[in-house]
């Protein structure tokens, strides 16, 4: 007779989400994983190969839950900014594991549709990458500081993230 399922591998990315945002990621360990969804590590490879596969698999799942957020806001650049902010505030750990080489590429290129599409919108399709590129790099960089405490100077970083905003979009539609 065949040992019955006692965990899924949903269950498992899950729980090593969590892990991820409580404690980053040095918590996610197959053990610590294995404990929170209760069974022995051992059964944890009858569905992840390694920790590696483990955080490949949450870094995917955040990607798709960021596609999903970004699909759903308006297309319109400003909010699709302000939505990728706000994905960073609420999973931190799993906003830093995106930027790793960790994550599938095909999952990063699906997240990148929605602000394809917005600077298509805004710029046109010969320039709608660059438009794309520069966007999300100022954006990264920005919440990447943001996150990390980095900005010492004083002033309210929501509103310093309204006005590069505002000036970057602007800077694409007035050409």
């Amino acid at each position: 007779m065949p040992t019955p399922e006692r965990t899924s591998l949903d269950e498992i990315v899950s729980a090593a989400a969590r892990l991820l945002e409580t404690g980053g990621v040095t918590a996610v360990t197959m053990q610590a994983v294995a404990q929170d969804v209760g069974v022995k590590a051992p059964s944890l490879y009858k569905r992840v190969r390694d920790r590696e596969t483990l955080l490949a698999l949450v870094g995917g799942a955040a990607a798709d839950d960021l596609t999903g957020l970004l699909d759903a806001a308006s297309g319109r650049i400003e909010d699709l900014l302000l939505v990728f902010r706000r994905f960073a505030h609420e999973r931190p750990e799993a906003f830093r594991l995106l930027f790793s080489a960790t994550v599938d590429a095909e999952k990063l290129a699906a997240t990148s549709a929605p602000v394809l599409r917005a600077t298509t919108a805004a710029v046109g399709p010969e320039h709608a990458l660059d438009a794309a590129r520069l966007l999300t790099a100022w954006a990264t960089g920005f919440v990447t500081m943001e996150l990390a405490g980095a900005f010492r100077l004083g002033g309210d970083l929501d509103d310093a993230y309204d006005y590069g905003i505002a000036h970057l979009v602007g800077s694409l539609t007035s050409e």
